[in-house]
């Protein structure tokens, strides 16, 4: 670990006066226990230093065994001695805090020793850097893998409270927004689990990305307040720190260095986060970096002069990097601010990999075994600016040359690819990066250059046309004209002409001034030249630059994978089809569905005859033989029953809305997003509505099965298209909640803010959920998997991860519907030919929406829907194409829910067929073929 950690020392409270005296060296300090006679005994422990390390750390462990009266009185230890609250009461608030930090005590021992251990046999480690870690609620998954479930229930029992209650008070982590930091919290605790040195490092948002609320209007947004009381898992490590740098100049040395001075100094401080593996006693580390200035910067005269905004303005501009997740980007302010974001994690954790390198080799430093120690993994685009950076500590600080610290570079970083969306494949100005980061334009500056080698030594001078469409769809630099030397490389001595490439691909050739036409071509000179469109912006493409600079780029679903390879960076694979691979997302089936739903995991423990299933999901196959098994399917039946009835519950506590247990429960709950069509969805069920209301009641008791439409996610803030549909949907379930002629038939619920907490309830609960993106959009998804983990029938397209399940599951146990992947670009240029007819009851749904039944005017919205082309119409992501089919299949539901024997039985095919999505087969992978580190367990 980066900390001033004493390597012989270990900080560790006891949690038996019995277990206490086995303990060579102690200092007891005895706390009464004001409820009753029972006292308890801390001890500080301070291991022989001359013991062996192994002995050292297995002995430290093995005293590790809390039982339900010594969990109890650490519990109040932390109570009464680390308090966040006023000593006379403990209500659940304070039982949180004292709970959690009683947890913490017993994670740093294992912590401590982890990374004790991984310092001693220096062994090769992988940095997982991401944006975002949607971690959730950390107590009941820590006990869970701690395997103290039991003892932490009974104990706070004791004390007049209910676990479950207890873990209801901590917030959420507002450290993520979707699946992107959903799969790196997944992803760490796959690692533990799995005992592969590995460390997570984002940034400390203090107000997340937003808190949600549901108006009358639709989404509002507040700051969201997870850090108010603190949080009891992080630990502050004021001996961790490193400065960042922004704008300034590079001047050069006599010798040719390069020095970066002058600009904006920063400070970042560590905040680490321990990650209990599930039975094993490692743990490894989240390290979130939060930003700060010297406290020389605050401005003492001009604030004692009444200037107190121009005295805190250093400190003010940078806490902000950390306040809030992905600031809005329309301004040229939030734009440098959001690369400030990028660059702070490159540059904290870069430089903190680095320390820890140099400090595990000790005085033998060798840069070259850099690669053979240590693993970047760029979790999308996001962490690009690492491998600049990476290259600049090299050469600037180290003293390496540019050819040793490119060639660490790409052996060191791989890549992870998240989308085929062109707005998220980012692009950032190069005045921007010129003007904040301006040594690291020069870095990028020779990448483009390499890669431009690279493509000339491909394919040659020769032909112009096809070297200027290579450059201008793999460039680095997007529209900047190539270097010099370049240019004089492309001259022909044997012409003349002037032969000018475009922006646009198209060749020109022009006579020099007084030159004579009747000169044989044999005697021309040429001079060429590309010019960039000085219409157009100077762009630096991330994702190109993630490509040429790592030695691997994967996509997360076996579609996406050859999506990337084909369409995405075709030109790329061509060049180097090694580099390339799949590692379909997974899920940790710890928290979706050991600790999230426990009924259906004893169900599932007591059929396979072991509850190895956790670790090793592949037996969950096993289930297929008992699918068909009366008395299996009867207790299913009852575990989701108990499920639903939770979130019934939930729901009128979040929403005010009454549902039904006896409904289906249709869930479609993700970030929202044109592409991810919760607008078909909606559409869907105001259609159902509109036939529902022609209808007798007894007709449509006999068309209809009851269903209760759950819709969950957030709107990015400045996306006023996804917000629409926030509000359209809650408009529908405002009209239909209180039609007395539809009843139960019909209930369509918005959850409100979101998050993995609110998933941990929704999922167990569900029946049907909705994967239904446009084909060819969804890069994987992690719900779908989650979802279907739980014994939850999919809807859904050919798209992301969907493939891969229904592969598993059984066509038979999906409903599938829409037009495929490789159809897309066709029916987008019908649509724009105008030869597009819409399907009658697509027309009728629209129709039925504008008449204003639902209150609002809702023009803007259905006029998305319309038309061949121009920007916000035309239907791109062809909701219209794919409505019929969609219609059709849901009737397909109904009717398979009808015959609950049936269903039941997909519902279980669906979990037995799970196994593939687990977050530890894919961390498997990834350490095999991408990071090539091995397990390294305690003893």
């Amino acid at each position: 670990m980066a900390t001033k950690t004493h390597s012989h020392v270990f900080t560790h409270f006891s949690f038996t006066a019995t277990r206490a005296s086995h303990l060579s060296s102690r200092r007891y300090i005895r706390v009464s226990d004001r409820d009753s006679s029972r006292s308890f005994v801390i001890s500080n422990v301070l291991s022989n230093p001359h013991q062996k390390l192994q002995q050292s750390i297995g002995d430290a462990l093995d005293r590790f065994d809390p039982d339900a009266a010594s969990v109890s009185s650490s519990i109040k230890y932390h109570a009464e001695m680390t308090p966040s609250f006023a000593p006379e009461k403990f209500e659940l608030p304070k039982a949180f805090y004292a709970t959690a930090e009683s947890v913490r005590d017993m994670l740093i021992v294992n912590w401590n020793a982890t990374y004790k251990y991984y310092e001693k046999i220096n062994v090769k480690q992988a940095y997982y850097l991401s944006m975002e870690f949607l971690q959730g609620r950390a107590l009941l998954n820590s006990i869970g893998n701690l395997e103290l479930s039991g003892a932490y229930a009974e104990a706070l029992t004791k004390l007049g409270h209910k676990l479950e209650d207890v873990a209801k008070q901590e917030p959420d982590a507002a450290l993520g927004n979707g699946g992107l930091g959903r799969l790196a919290s997944c992803f760490l605790d796959s690692l533990a689990t799995l005992n592969y040195p590995a460390w997570g490092y984002g940034l400390r948002y203090r107000y997340g990305l937003f808190k949600q609320l549901i108006t009358k209007d639709g989404q509002e947004e507040v700051a969201e307040s997870w850090l108010e009381m603190g949080s009891p898992w992080e630990i502050v490590r004021n001996d961790v720190s490193y400065p960042v740098k922004f704008y300034g100049e590079v001047i050069s040395g006599p010798d040719g260095k390069k020095e970066w001075v002058g600009g904006e100094d920063i400070t970042v401080v560590a905040y680490d986060v321990p990650i209990p593996g599930y039975k094993t006693k490692t743990t490894i580390n989240l390290r979130l970096w939060s930003t700060k200035v010297a406290s020389s910067e605050f401005d003492l005269k001009a604030y004692n002069a009444g200037e107190h905004a121009k005295a805190y303005e250093a400190l003010k501009k940078a806490e902000k990097i950390c306040y809030v997740l992905y600031p809005g980007d329309e301004s040229h302010e939030g734009k440098t601010l959001r690369l400030k974001q990028q660059y702070t994690l490159c540059s904290a954790s870069l430089q903190d990999i680095i320390a820890q390198f140099e400090r595990r080799s000790g005085e033998a430093i060798n840069w070259n075994n850099f690669a053979e120690k240590v693993a970047v993994q760029m979790n999308d685009t996001h962490p690009t600016l690492c491998i600049p950076e990476l290259i600049r500590i090299l050469m600037d600080l180290k003293g390496l040359s540019w050819t040793e610290a490119w060639n660490i570079t790409q052996r060191t970083v791989a890549y992870t690819n998240h989308t085929v969306l062109p707005e998220a494949l980012e692009k950032w100005s190069l005045n921007l990066l010129k003007e904040l980061l301006p040594r690291h334009i020069e870095i990028i500056e020779l990448i483009d250059k390499e890669l431009i080698d690279t493509i000339i030594y491909k394919y040659g001078t020769e032909d112009l046309e096809l070297l200027q469409e290579k450059f201008k769809e793999m460039r680095i630099l997007d529209n900047i004209e190539l270097p010099s030397s370049i240019l004089e490389l492309l001259v022909k001595p044997e012409e003349s002409t002037i032969i000018t490439l475009e922006a646009d691909g198209e060749i020109s050739e022009v006579e020099p001034e007084g030159q004579d036409s009747n000169i044989s071509d044999t005697d021309k000179k040429i001079k060429v030249t590309f010019e960039p469109d000085l219409q157009l912006p100077k762009l630096v493409r991330m994702a190109n630059l993630c490509v040429v600079s790592g030695h691997a780029v994967n996509g997360v679903a076996e579609i996406h994978s050859e999506i990337v390879k084909k369409e995405v960076f075709n030109e790329f694979y061509k060049l180097w089809p090694e580099k390339f691979q799949n590692k379909t997302n997974g899920v940790t089936p710890r928290r979706w569905i050991r600790f999230c739903n426990p009924e259906l995991s004893k169900i599932i423990t007591k059929w396979i005859g072991t509850e190895d299933w956790v670790l090793n999901t592949d037996k969950l196959a096993e289930l297929r033989k008992f699918a068909d098994n009366d008395k299996l399917q009867s207790e299913w039946k009852e575990a989701k029953r108990l499920a639903k009835e939770i979130v019934v519950s939930f729901i009128k506590d979040k929403t005010g809305y009454v549902v039904s247990p006896d409904a289906m429960f249709d869930i479609q709950v993700k970030r929202i997003h044109e592409y991810k069509r919760q607008l078909l969805n909606i559409l869907g069920i105001v259609y159902r509505y509109k036939k529902m209301k022609e209808m007798s009641p007894e007709e449509r008791v006999l068309k209809y099965v009851p269903r209760v439409c759950i819709f969950g996610g957030k709107a990015f803030a400045t996306y006023v298209q996804a917000k629409r549909i926030v509000k359209f949907i809650t408009d529908v379930g405002a009209t239909i909640n209180h039609d007395a002629e539809i009843g139960d038939l019909l209930k369509v619920v918005f959850v409100p803010d979101y998050n993995v907490s609110v998933a941990e309830v929704l999922i167990p609960g569900s029946e049907l959920s909705q994967h239904i993106s446009t084909a060819g959009m969804e890069a994987s998804g992690t719900s779908n998997m989650k979802f279907a983990m739980n014994g939850c029938l999919l809807i859904g397209t050919l798209d992301g991860a969907n493939v891969e399940i229904r592969e598993e599951v059984g066509d038979e146990n999906f409903f599938l519907f829409g037009a495929e992947a490789h159809e897309i670009a066709d029916l987008r240029k019908e649509r724009a030919d105008g030869k597009f007819v819409p399907d009658p009851r697509f027309e009728e749904v629209k129709a039925f929406v504008r008449s204003g039944v639902f209150g609002a005017n809702y023009d803007e919205l259905m006029g998305s829907l319309e038309g061949n082309e121009g920007y916000g119409r035309a239907d791109y992501f062809l909701v219209g194409k794919d409505f019929p089919s969609y219609v059709e299949c849901q009737e397909q539901v109904d009717e398979a829910y009808r015959d609950q024997k049936k269903w039941t039985k997909m519902s279980i095919l669906n979990t037995a067929g799970s196994f593939k999505f687990s977050s530890d087969r894919t961390i498997h992978q990834y350490a095999k073929d991408i990071w090539k580190i091995e397990p390294v367990a305690l003893q």
